[in-house]
């Protein structure tokens, strides 16, 4: 089985530049994408996904923002939308979207930025205490469950390009690196870090300025975290760079499970 994770920074743009090549080549069971920002009637007209597709999409409130959806050719089920947040109790601006998939469950997530200004820091902090609760009782299931996407944080020195320079920004501060430890200390497991081992110096996102794209100067923040029952699943994991970046700043996450 195979699980794809990718901020696509906008579906409508991905669209234009070729996503549906990547549908055919990657060949994966389920595609969890963040950021399309798109209501699913501003969708083109003439675009349909591959045959034997379906879909569901969590789009923000606020159009041309933020949103999630889940594509799958195995039987799909949706679960829920959001968390209850104290924050944003109807998830406006299409966070999460959690789905059931033959006994396996995925928690699509786009965690907020907190790099616009020092309120949106505040209001990730609060996002992700909130989050980390959420899927808290998940973990202990005994079926497969993956939590998947953009969370905006490089966990440890590995996952950036420059850490000293960014220890004081947003997605590399030292209570947010703390969190993400944290999480991973309750049991779950980053299943790429599994596959690949530590100090691979392997990126999802890189900025549009600086070249950095060139000389690959990037941060990973896409994850695809695992219980213990999807742990013993894992096949192998992989940031696939070639060609993704022809559609989005973000390179696609590549799970393969037994």
């Amino acid at each position: 089985m195979r699980i794809v994770t990718w901020n696509v920074n906008g579906i409508r743009a991905a669209i234009r530049k070729g996503i549906d090549r990547f549908f055919d080549e990657i060949d994966a069971d389920v595609w969890m994408l963040q950021e399309v920002r798109c209501l699913p009637e501003q969708l083109p007209k003439d675009w349909t996904l591959p045959d034997g597709y379906e879909w569901i999409m969590h789009p923000a409130q606020k159009k041309g923002y933020s949103g999630v959806a889940t594509i799958s050719r195995i039987g799909m089920k949706e679960v829920s939308r959001g968390m209850n947040s104290q924050l944003d109790p109807n998830d406006s601006e299409g966070r999460i979207l959690v789905t059931e998939h033959e006994g396996i469950t995925l928690v699509n997530t786009y965690l907020p930025s907190g790099s616009a200004k020092i309120e949106r820091q505040f209001y990730k902090e609060g996002w992700m205490d909130e989050w980390r609760d959420f899927v808290r009782p998940l973990l202990s299931s005994k079926e497969p469950v993956i939590l998947a996407g953009d969370l905006n944080i490089a966990h440890t020195e590995d996952d950036i390009w420059n850490p000293r320079g960014n220890a004081k920004t947003s997605g590399f501060l030292p209570q947010e690196r703390e969190w993400l430890s944290e999480l991973l200390a309750e049991g779950w497991s980053d299943l790429f870090r599994e596959s690949v081992g530590e100090g691979e110096k392997i990126y999802s996102w890189w900025s549009n300025r600086g070249q950095a794209r060139v000389k690959d100067r990037g941060w990973r923040i896409d994850y695809l975290l695992g219980n213990a029952a999807a742990t013993n699943r894992l096949e192998g994991c992989r940031i696939e760079r070639r060609g993704g970046l022809e559609v989005s700043d973000h390179a696609p996450v590549i799970l393969d499970l037994q």
